[in-house]
């Protein structure tokens, strides 16, 4: 019998999954029946950046939405002592062509239909650039 052993950032992205917290559970019930433009979102996706000198590192996106490169992060108050590590995490992803949405736990809680609106925006214009291209 073969034993597996699971690769140890699949285990973290489970392992992040299994812990949401309340604002991202709230948001992945509405984001996960494809009806924010009909785009399938992951959550505690890994995404792996090639850095200086063919180093990998990778980042776990809350939410990606791989069509339009869309990283979605719900921010609870362990950001706020985490913002330089956040810039910096958002400056890369930039650099390689992945655009952020970040909400507050509060803005989730107290304004989920705001935040739907936000990404719904966000989808629709890059929808329409995307068309306009082809």
């Amino acid at each position: 019998m073969t034993v597996r052993t699971m690769n140890p950032v699949t285990a973290l992205c489970r392992q992040l999954r299994n812990n949401a917290t309340p604002s991202e559970k709230l948001l992945w019930a509405e984001i996960r029946r494809r009806d924010i433009g009909g785009e399938k979102f992951l959550r505690q996706f890994p995404i792996f950046i090639i850095q200086g000198m063919g180093r990998k590192a990778f980042y776990i996106a809350d939410f990606y939405c791989a069509q339009h490169k869309l990283v979605i992060e719900v921010d609870g108050p362990i950001h706020l002592l985490k913002k330089e590590y956040d810039n910096n995490r958002d400056l890369v992803m930039r650099e390689w062509g992945f655009d952020i949405l970040r909400f507050t736990n509060d803005e989730v809680e107290r304004s989920l239909n705001n935040v739907i609106g936000k990404i719904e925006a966000y989808i629709s214009t890059r929808s329409k650039n995307i068309n306009t291209l082809t």
